[in-house]
């Protein structure tokens, strides 16, 4: 059932994205393009986008959106719930023994120790998104647009709302001119299939 299989996604995802927004989305990612196959790699990539240029937490935007665009309002509901439900029962529950815990040398260790995975999980979704790019863009282009935003994001400190928001005009307004990659040379086998044809 799909209102079933929209709440177990997000229950994952939301269960187990220790540290907060950023580090769901590869969870996401995981259940909504290669475990359900509900959306496509560029389209997980769109929904970021857009998500990250709007006010609130990241998971719970895509959460809403995901799940409309799946089963619907239910759907919407549904992955909302189960988005947020769990994470705020566990904080509650967690609240009451985190000040006597919280300096114990073995939850230090254990938050010290799932950190390195959130970081590989997150290195591992930037790199399918440069190769993604890479692949529409073209390698030059990429390359250049991802150091503008490394220059804007890390540097100048500008928001990353601004950030993408400017990207998403300046592919609209340009995208057609400076955006489209360069279409592959045809290969001596294209030419004799064209030929045959």
């Amino acid at each position: 059932m799909i209102y079933l299989d929209v709440f177990v996604a997000f229950f994952r995802s939301g269960i187990l994205g220790y540290g907060g927004g950023p580090s769901t989305i590869p969870l996401v990612h995981k259940e909504v393009v290669q475990t359900y196959r509900w959306l496509t790699d560029d389209e997980f990539g769109e929904t970021l986008a857009v998500a990250n240029t709007l006010p609130g937490p990241i998971a719970t935007k895509m959460a809403g959106y995901i799940g409309y665009r799946i089963a619907g309002i239910l759907g919407m509901l549904i992955a909302l719930a189960a988005t947020v439900i769990p994470t705020v029962l566990i904080m509650v529950i967690l609240f009451f023994f985190l000040k006597n815990i919280k300096t114990l040398p073995r939850i230090e260790n254990m938050i010290n120790a799932v950190t390195p995975v959130i970081a590989v999980m997150m290195a591992q979704l930037t790199y399918d998104f440069l190769k993604k790019s890479r692949q529409s863009l073209g390698f030059w282009k990429a390359a250049f647009l991802a150091l503008i935003s490394l220059l804007f994001l890390q540097w100048l400190g500008v928001h990353p709302a601004i950030v993408i928001a400017a990207f998403l005009v300046f592919g609209l307004m340009f995208g057609e001119k400076v955006l489209r990659a360069k279409p592959p040379r045809a290969t001596i086998g294209d030419r004799e299939e064209r030929k045959t044809e």
